[in-house]
């Protein structure tokens, strides 16, 4: 049974683990697969890895629209990536679906922040630069139904969001 929710829902998998060490559970314990994950860490970290990463290059798309080709097409290559990451990490564990938008709301700061720094890093004579007011405050109306649509790409106006 254990292995059986160890991969069908990583999340509901870990709770159950927990609880089976509070009460000393010995029996229902995956001493394998614990051992295993608490090597790697945390999915909801690695989720809001992804999130801050995939947020802020939507954002870099969004604010500097005139981004040279050569520029934004690693801006596309990640969000792409980061897609297909949450997608998969939200496969793995479907209670994480539940977490996804505690943790938009968690990172989207940091996301403007990482997108605004990197956007002062760019080269003022190939791309204009841009104020931190440019830059949402919070996640643009419509975007979270979007995040994780392959097509969606938020570019020119705020119309692309329908």
């Amino acid at each position: 049974m254990t292995i059986n929710l160890y991969e069908k829902d990583f999340a509901e998998w870990l709770s159950s683990q927990k609880a089976a060490l509070k009460k000393n559970n010995w029996e229902a314990v995956d001493v394998e697969h614990l051992i295993e994950n608490l090597e790697m860490g945390d999915p909801k970290n690695t989720l809001e890895s992804d999130l801050l990463i995939l947020i802020a290059h939507l954002l870099k798309l969004y604010v500097q629209s005139d981004a040279p080709d050569w520029m934004n097409k690693s801006w596309y290559d990640s969000i792409d990536e980061h897609r297909l990451r949450i997608q998969s990490a939200l496969e793995k564990s479907g209670s994480l679906c539940h977490y996804l938008p505690d943790a938009v709301e968690r990172v989207y700061p940091k996301a403007r922040r990482l997108a605004i720094k990197e956007g002062k890093r760019a080269d003022g004579r190939k791309v204009i630069k841009r104020k931190e007011s440019d830059y949402p405050t919070q996640l643009p109306d419509g975007w979270f139904d979007y995040l994780l649509d392959e097509d969606w790409y938020p570019v020119n106006s705020k119309q692309d969001l329908v």
